[in-house]
């Protein structure tokens, strides 16, 4: 790998304060907009490696994934953050990376993994005051549920229709906006409904309760059981997410109520990892990997909801990799991660 060696418009990371050893390597990293799993596992893992002396990271934060994620496997950027279906549309060079055609499959074959988690699940929230108890309450409702474009507002209207046989533009009013746009409509009261990933906690529905008391409302189980539901999960990034009640963060009696029948939230989740070029050094990538595992307890403690993204996974099922997503983990990772005491899965090694 050539790291990026000029200036860049990046973030400050991991305080190589008087004091602390000097980083050996420099790299470079993208990775999402604050608020996310994604964006607060770029930021660990450049703080762990500037305070073990591994590497300096330069950050690129607000990026586009899509576009991060090619610079990675054409090696213009050392690490980023991924969701895993990404790697699986540019080996077949399909949508975002549809001019990229046949060489897709060169490019993705680039990709290694550090380590996996996901970005939440997707649920449905509403006020208590909408009166939404049910993902059948959201017929001829106002339903706010994604981007304009994308795999979020595909696999919102594939969770809606799935839990309730409802067909966005028929049966509700679909209602798309940016990201950005989203905090202003959580409290405004013009939307019914939205149906979104959520991590647990969830800022999203923290700053719906500055409008009043919200709903969780979780896959009715035997919706998420069925044959029909457990096909989304052969698609490649999708998982499945279960969280307790108990576990989500919230507590009872604090303006926020789970409607489950058995205590449990059930959604479709989104898996992602944060990867490398496959000619990162192996030693490199096991040194940076081997502070991410020992670090585990400190990154779980950087934001509350980091407790419930599927930290050290490595159950294909949980974790995304695997059948049909071409995904590997990078040899320097795989030695890290078995001299922790975890166990790789054949199918994810080279």
């Amino acid at each position: 790998m050539n790291p990026i060696r000029h200036t860049l418009a990046t973030l400050a990371l991991a305080g190589l304060a008087a004091g602390q050893v000097q980083a050996q390597v420099n790299l470079t990293a993208e990775t999402s907009s604050p608020g996310n799993s994604p964006h607060v596992s770029i930021l660990h893992l450049a703080e762990i490696a500037a305070q073990e002396g591994i590497a300096n990271l330069q950050v690129q934060e607000g990026q586009t994934l899509t576009n991060s994620v090619l610079n990675v496997a054409q090696g213009r950027t050392d690490i980023s953050a991924m969701p895993m279906v990404l790697g699986f549309l540019l080996s077949k060079g399909r949508g975002p990376y549809s001019k990229q055609g046949e060489e897709g499959a060169k490019l993705a074959d680039n990709l290694r993994a550090l380590y996996t988690y996901n970005a939440g699940g997707f649920g449905l929230i509403a006020l208590e005051s909408a009166g939404i108890d049910s993902w059948d309450d959201l017929k001829g409702r106002t339903v706010w549920n994604g981007p304009p474009r994308g795999a979020a507002l595909v696999n919102a209207r594939q969770a809606i229709q799935l839990a309730s046989g409802l067909k966005e533009g028929e049966d509700y009013i679909g209602r798309q906006t940016n990201w950005g746009q989203l905090n202003s409509l959580l409290v405004d009261g013009s939307i019914d409904a939205f149906v979104l990933p959520l991590t647990f906690p969830s800022a999203r529905v923290t700053t719906m309760q500055a409008a009043g008391n919200v709903v969780i409302v979780s896959t009715p189980k035997d919706v998420f059981e069925s044959e029909a539901y457990q096909k989304i999960f052969q698609v490649p990034g999708n998982i499945p997410i279960m969280v307790r009640w108990e576990d989500m963060g919230y507590g009872d009696g604090k303006g926020v109520r789970l409607i489950s029948e058995d205590g449990v939230f059930r959604g479709l989740g989104t898996a992602f990892a944060d990867v490398v070029h496959k000619d990162m050094p192996f030693e490199l990538v096991k040194a940076l990997v081997s502070a991410y595992i020992r670090h585990l307890d400190d990154l779980k403690a950087k934001a509350a909801y980091m407790r419930n993204v599927g930290l050290a996974e490595m159950d294909p099922k949980l974790s995304g990799m695997c059948g049909l997503n071409p995904l590997k983990f990078h040899p320097g990772a795989v030695a890290a991660w078995e001299e922790a005491g975890y166990r790789v899965p054949d199918c994810a090694k080279e």
